[in-house]
């Protein structure tokens, strides 16, 4: 009855003690495969962005200069590009864009809120199109002032929801014509300008320059720069070449709005190094935990079986096959657990991705993740063991024989 008794505590103290391992392992691969699948629904959301471009807005000047006084409102104009390819070598694409406001496209008997931008073909180096039917702007259709358009995702979703291909088709917004071109499949949630994702309708700038009597200023400059430049690195260059042309003072930041994507990139990127290193920690202090449950219950299991230990010693058994033996079970009791903890995280993780959404994310750790994470259960399991070890090497065959 004793015996039967101190079988079931083991076995009560064994599967607690490899509980622990399995939830710390557990909790280390799928936190890590949850922030990748964060990350990734993150990036969606920026998908197509230029990650080394900025947005150049006009604002109210806030200091006075050559006779001007500070609050003076200038605007940007078309001749700022030519200017800034000129003065700021280091840039590669810049573009000019107008707003307008908000209208509603009408198709027979059918109603969609958009938001209009006018854009030039070069912006879609800026924010690239994910085109689901039809083409983008081309420069035809800048020169000739068509009236075309490329509509958004939830546009095209509300005027067409039978999912018909609308290119050729015609929509009426405030009370002008457009001819469809094209579908923007892309809805870049992070960043949007002049309308909400998916509604908004992209125009030839010289047809909204046109349409709107708005001459030669622009609402916007978008810009990126050639590979190896740091942005933030030219944007005072960019300030004083439109300072020079607009007559404000260049140390006059307020004056223009530099709106720095490669920062908030940075950002983004150096949040999930950190939310990563988090979950590192997380998952390593589970470990270490369970290490010392592990810890002791192989105490115990030594103490229990000191005569048995003592006989084998006393035999011939050598200090050395003491120590292997108790470490090699504490390695089979994390690996057996640790495995599966990793084996119920990748269900969990693969139950996760099998959720239909319209941008699959992957939660999946990678091969060798879970590799390193085996090995990480082995080094525990050696740890966790060398205690108890040394403890069993240090039993003599005469005092296990005086303890029985």
């Amino acid at each position: 009855m004793i015996e039967l008794d101190s079988l079931t505590r083991n076995k009560s103290r064994t599967f607690l003690t490899g509980f622990g391992v399995f939830w710390g392992v557990f909790m280390l691969v799928g936190l890590l495969g949850g922030g990748k699948g964060l990350q990734q629904m993150l990036a969606g959301n920026f998908a197509g962005f230029a990650t080394n471009s900025a947005m150049m807005f006009s604002s109210n000047t806030t200091k006075p200069y050559k006779g001007f006084r500070k609050g003076r409102w200038w605007s940007m104009e078309l001749d700022d590009i030519q200017r800034l390819k000129s003065n700021v070598r280091e840039l590669d694409v810049v573009t000019p864009m107008l707003f307008s406001g908000g209208g509603n496209a009408i198709f027979n008997d059918r109603k969609a809120e958009v938001g209009i931008t006018g854009n030039t073909p070069d912006y879609r180096f800026i924010n690239g199109p994910k085109l689901r039917f039809g083409r983008y702007i081309n420069d035809v259709d800048i020169v000739q002032k068509r009236k075309v358009c490329v509509i958004g995702k939830k546009t095209y979703q509300e005027l067409f929801p039978t999912g018909d291909d609308p290119c050729g088709k015609r929509i009426l917004v405030n009370g002008i014509y457009y001819q469809i071109v094209g579908v923007d499949w892309n809805v870049s949630g992070g960043i949007s300008f002049g309308a909400a994702p998916g509604t908004n309708m992209i125009v030839p700038i010289t047809v909204m320059q046109q349409i709107n009597n708005r001459g030669n200023r622009v609402d916007m400059i978008a810009v990126t720069c050639k590979d190896g430049v740091v942005m933030s690195e030219i944007i005072p260059k960019m300030r004083e070449t439109m300072a020079r042309a607009h007559a404000f003072d260049p140390t006059d930041n307020q004056a223009i709005d530099v709106m720095n994507t490669e920062v908030l990139f940075q950002m983004i990127e150096n949040m999930f190094s950190g939310v990563n290193i988090l979950i590192v920690m997380v998952g390593i202090g589970t470990l270490l935990a369970g290490a010392i449950g592990v810890s002791n219950i192989m105490m115990v299991t030594v103490k229990e079986r000191t005569t048995e230990i003592g006989i084998r010693r006393a035999i011939g058994a050598t200090p050395r096959m003491v120590l292997s033996q108790i470490i090699g079970e504490s390695i089979v009791l994390t690996l057996v657990a640790g495995m599966c903890g990793i084996i119920f995280a990748v269900l969990i993780l693969s139950g996760l991705e099998s959720i239909p959404t319209e941008n699959p994310v992957h939660y999946q750790v990678g091969f060798w993740t879970a590799v390193a994470a085996a090995v990480g259960i082995c080094i525990v399991g050696i740890v966790a063991g060398l205690a108890p070890a040394l403890r069993a090497m240090a039993i003599k065959p005469v005092d296990a024989m005086r303890d029985e």
